[in-house]
């Protein structure tokens, strides 16, 4: 049996445009991240660093006016009221990922860390792994409002590639405390390590909302 994808504000082009352009906020946030971290491990010049950290605070404005402007339309539209609950705290849980991905972006750049070689791989992986769990939720997100038919699968991808960030997040910490590195550098990279998985953590949240709100439509 086929599903007919329904968009839920068919009638609302605007407040549809909006809602896809904050989930293009939420991807590009995430790619941003992944290359934030490259540069950080493998580029000399801080100031490419600066101007990616830059580019995130402005993708994070921009998805804040956005939220707003959404909030506000929902408010204005006459949605079921159950429905509107359920776009509202979505959206809102969406956009601490974005606040969460500059935070730890911005740490990087204050506190400048010393990351041994030997672990840049190990980074990498992580932070690949933590921004395509953001991807993955942004698609699962999108296509609640879109294609329903399709939600459960990225949603599942959210859940595999989380479990995936927690396995690789357990292997650089060991790293490090199995390491000759002082105490001090030991506690500033497990913190940043931890910081970075939050962010998928944040992912995990908003899909176990999202599995809520898609059975919830799918009734």
């Amino acid at each position: 049996m086929f599903k007919i994808k329904i968009s839920i504000f068919s009638k609302t082009k605007e407040l549809e445009n909006k809602i896809d352009c904050f989930h293009d906020k939420i991807i590009d946030s995430a790619t941003l991240f992944r290359k934030a971290i490259k540069i950080f491990l493998t580029v000399d010049d801080f100031d490419e660093y600066r101007s990616v950290n830059r580019q995130i605070k402005a993708v994070e404005h921009d998805a804040d006016n956005l939220r707003r402007d959404i909030e506000n339309q929902l408010y204005a539209h006459n949605l079921l009221p159950n429905l509107q609950a359920d776009v509202l705290q979505l959206v809102e849980s969406l956009d601490k990922i974005n606040n969460k991905i500059h935070d730890v972006v911005y740490k990087f750049r204050i506190e400048k860390p010393e990351i041994p070689s030997e672990l840049h791989n190990n980074f990498k992986i992580l932070c690949n792994q933590v921004a395509e769990c953001c991807e993955y939720m942004g698609i699962a997100s999108r296509s609640f409002f879109k294609d329903l038919s399709i939600v459960r699968d990225y949603i599942h991808k959210v859940y595999l590639m989380e479990q995936e960030s927690d396995i690789t997040c357990n292997k650089l910490k060991k790293s490090i405390f199995n390491s000759d590195m002082p105490l001090a550098n030991k506690l500033q990279l497990d913190l940043l390590i931890s910081e970075i998985a939050e962010i998928a953590d944040i992912a995990e949240d908003c899909t176990d909302l999202l599995q809520i709100f898609t059975l919830k439509r799918d009734i």
